[in-house]
């Protein structure tokens, strides 16, 4: 026998050449690439719907800024709104306070004059009826001295014959 065949790497050479025969006849090389290809397809088509849905997103996003902004310019318009009609029911409400204070003021000062009226009559009143009476008591005090003239006591007497 050779002796190349009593040799260790010779055999190890021989089985992995073999072997190598083995998978190729089995298409096992093949089969590796096929399902490598496979394997690269799905992964492609995974990064290619990434792309799409990136780009979808992206699209999406576009078309919702100017919405945002529109909501934006319009809630600050709404706010303006809001603080110009905070300040005119503000102005309003002073207005009618003043309004409403002035009417008070002059009803109180109607209702002082009518006291004050009242009372000047109330004095003028008192001020007659003392007067009246202060007379009276003069006149009674004068003429309780005098005898009564009978001529004035017959003509008091045919009186209310008269405006019968």
């Amino acid at each position: 026998m050779p002796e190349f065949m009593h040799d260790a790497e010779f055999w190890v050479h021989a089985g992995v050449v073999i072997f190598l025969l083995i998978l190729v006849f089995a298409k096992v090389p093949a089969n590796v690439w096929r399902g490598l290809g496979e394997t690269g397809k799905a992964v492609r088509a995974e990064l290619d719907e990434a792309v799409r849905i990136r780009q979808e997103a992206t699209e999406l996003l576009n078309s919702i800024k100017p919405q945002r902004q529109a909501a934006e310019k319009k809630a600050k318009e709404i706010i303006a709104l809001a603080e110009e009609e905070a300040q005119r029911l503000t102005e309003e409400a002073r207005t009618k306070l003043a309004d409403s204070i002035k009417r008070r003021e002059e009803l109180a000062e109607r209702k002082i004059a009518q006291a004050e009226a009242r009372a000047e009559a109330d004095v003028k009143a008192a001020a007659a009826e003392l007067a009246s009476q202060l007379a009276e008591s003069i006149l009674i005090e004068r003429t309780a001295g005098l005898g009564a003239d009978k001529a004035v006591d017959t003509a008091i007497e045919q009186l209310p014959g008269r405006f019968s």
